[in-house]
């Protein structure tokens, strides 16, 4: 999808050289993009954009000045797509923890069609690390349109009606829906909202946030300057001093509070900004602190118990020791693995390989409906049992045969059995599903919860929408291991770095929550507390009853095998949305829960809690609602009434892909 959206933004750039800008000399056409790239990749948004979509090349004119060109004959198939000039531009970021909560707000005018006539129109969001669309409101054509939350459920006696638009996510974290019959000339106000992830390396959060747009988004008219604004707020939740690092745009600060920052960006430009908003700060701590926030739920909340987020940071300074590892590569070679996704998992593999301790040990096992080992037991890193393995990988990750993952995971989990003094990691890779993934969670699950004091972490890696994400998830989390996927090919070898990074980091093990057995009731997500690395942040959280203490303790094992144990003090959430900054980890994990226990209330559950909090789930689906403009809509906590058309997202399942469809009431 992603390729013919590039290839249809390519043939709608030289389509809108029939647009006449009037004999001003100082107004020049769009330019396309000056890269030497011009795969379809290069016409893919950098940031939220726009397009017209074009299925009659003849309705293609200025609205404001005919040309009175030719006519053109025949159809656009697929239709192009020809991006709208924007006349106003405006972010506004909200940082809390890990957690950024993103608002655009813009308008685009359809510049390229003549005023008599009308055509659909695309918006385009890429979203930054984990991105997921929160909400869109448009005003176009005399029209309101905004997003809502439905249960799948409740919109089934709709579906009789439904026919599918060309819509939907073009990659996972690039949303697009269509906007139905819009004038020619008139502008589009949007406002769109997404929640993403912060980076964390090196003890410093960055946030980044597509922002770059290119020229031809710039309005044909006399270089007459446009105002571009940027609003950031961070709050980093932990009562301490914020350490500005770099930021992209020139920033001024507003206000300054232990833990809190405001900064504003005002410009008058020419041309809109052709670079991403990024800005990255630390917490000015050099060792390892942590802390718990408590909020109580609002009335609306379907769950009244009191929420509470307990976090781990590692610090600026490492000087604790990582711990030695036993790991073996578990990697999927069936057919569908063919090519780029077998050649990318190599490649990160043999890095991995690379950085690891010559006290270190790993063995490889690649499999599909058979198993072929690199060695019969353990192997320690050598330079030289490393260049073996390379070798190994490369003259036998052929890619070829079905999919068998429990044979070689058990085989895994013998090799590691007898670990002592390390932390034993199986990093399982593969594309495909399997019919006996329960069991393989059942079996796993009994074989782990046993050995010695360190239990085997299983890391997964998902390649693709094929495979099941949620058995994936589940094999992680009882394991307290770690999981993570790469919808796109393009993606798969960095993705999976950063993974074997992480695990290969870890520098405090067996984290426990002294306080949660001395609650009434405690639900954490995740269920077992994976480990702290010198990558990444730790954040888990959940709902209890009863008396949180005024200072909690975690306790672990650090590299060294010695024993850790921290204080953590508890907090009010004072202006941190946590019910918000929690939602999508507490949707993720327990939808994995209710796809391996087949529970319908846990279903339901998932359910409510993205109704309320406006994140999507594989149980619910995002309703775009229609009504004219000047119409009164009734709205409640979490309802919003009103007599229109419908644009459904179709659920997302294991690949969060979901599809639209519109339907008309």
């Amino acid at each position: 999808m992603a390729e013919e959206f590039g290839r249809s933004v390519e043939d709608g750039l030289k389509l809108s050289r029939r647009i006449y800008l009037g004999k001003d000399r100082a107004v020049t056409p769009p330019k396309p993009p000056s890269h030497m790239d011009k795969s379809p990749a290069a016409f893919l948004p950098t940031a939220p954009m726009v397009y017209a979509v074009i299925s009659d090349p003849g309705i293609v004119d200025n609205p404001d000045i005919p040309s009175y060109q030719p006519h053109v004959y025949g159809r656009c198939d697929p239709p192009a797509l020809i991006p709208l000039q924007m006349n106003r531009i405006e972010l506004e970021a909200d940082s809390y923890l890990d957690t950024a909560f993103v608002k655009i707000s813009g308008s685009w005018r359809v510049h390229c069609v003549m005023g008599s006539k009308s055509c659909d129109c695309r918006l385009a969001v890429p979203m930054g690390e984990q991105g997921s669309i929160l909400g869109v409101e448009i005003e176009a054509s005399r029209k309101l349109y905004y997003t809502e939350m439905i249960a799948i459920e409740d919109k089934k006696y709709l579906e009789k009606e439904a026919r599918f638009e060309n819509g939907a996510f073009l990659k996972p974290h690039t949303f697009t829906i269509t906007i139905p019959k819009v004038d020619g000339g008139s502008t589009l106000s949007i406002k769109v909202s997404w929640m993403q992830k912060l980076l964390y390396h090196n003890g410093e959060f960055s946030l980044i946030v597509p922002f770059s747009f290119p020229d031809y988004v710039t309005p044909h008219v006399k270089k007459l300057p446009r105002k571009e604004k940027i609003q950031l707020n961070v709050n980093s939740g932990t009562g301490t001093e914020i350490v500005c690092k770099t930021t992209s745009h020139l920033l001024k600060e507003l206000r300054r509070e232990v833990g809190k920052l405001g900064f504003l960006y005002e410009s008058e430009v020419l041309t809109w900004t052709n670079i991403d908003f990024t800005f990255s700060y630390a917490v000015s701590f050099s060792h390892i602190f942590g802390g718990v926030l408590l909020q109580t739920p609002s009335v609306h909340d379907v769950d009244q118990r009191d929420m509470f987020c307990v976090y781990l940071f590692p610090g600026a300074h490492h000087s604790r020791k990582v711990f030695r590892k036993e790991i073996v590569f578990v990697v999927d070679i069936s057919g569908s693995m063919e090519g780029e996704p077998l050649e990318g998992t190599k490649n990160a593999i043999s890095a991995a390989l690379t950085n690891l301790d010559s006290l270190d040990s790993f063995n490889i096992i690649a499999f599909n409906g058979e198993t072929y080992l690199f060695s019969s037991s353990m192997e320690l890193a050598s330079e030289d049992t490393v260049e073996r393995a390379v070798e190994w990988m490369s003259m036998n990750f052929i890619a070829g045969g079905d999919t068998n993952i429990l044979v070689p995971l058990k085989q895994a989990t013998e090799m590691l059995s007898k670990s002592r003094g390390s932390i034993p990691f199986i990093f399982l890779v593969t594309d495909g599903a399997v019919e006996d993934e329960r069991q393989i969670c059942d079996i796993m699950k009994s074989h782990l919860t046993g050995g010695g004091l360190i239990c085997p972490r299983i890391c997964t890696f998902g390649i693709g929408s094929y495979c099941n994400h949620h058995f994936l998830r589940m094999l992680a989390m009882i394991s307290r291991g770690h999981y993570d996927a790469a919808y796109y090919i393009d993606s798969v070898e960095s993705r999976m770095q950063k993974l074997l990074s992480r695990i290969s980091s870890t520098i405090i093990a067996n984290i426990t929550i002294k306080a949660f057995d001395d609650l009434d009731e405690v639900e954490v997500y995740p269920s077992r507390i994976p480990d702290l690395s010198s990558d990444n942040p730790l954040i888990v959280s959940g709902r209890c009853q009863g008396n949180f203490p005024d200072t909690v303790v975690a306790i672990g094992i650090f590299g060294d095998l010695s024993n850790f144990s921290l204080d953590l003090k508890v907090q009010k959430a004072k202006d941190i949305p946590l019910h918000s900054v929690s939602a999508k980890q507490q949707i993720d994990l327990l939808t994995a829960q209710a796809w391996f226990s087949e529970n319908k209330q846990l279903e339901e559950k998932v359910a409510k809690l993205s109704i309320q909090t406006g994140v999507i789930s594989e149980y619910t689906s995002m309703s775009l609602l229609e009504t004219d403009r000047g119409n009164q809509v009734a709205e409640s906590p979490g309802l919003h009434k009103v007599c229109a058309n419908l644009l459904l997202l179709q659920p997302c399942w294991c690949t969060c892909l979901p599809q639209v469809s519109h339907l008309n009431s």
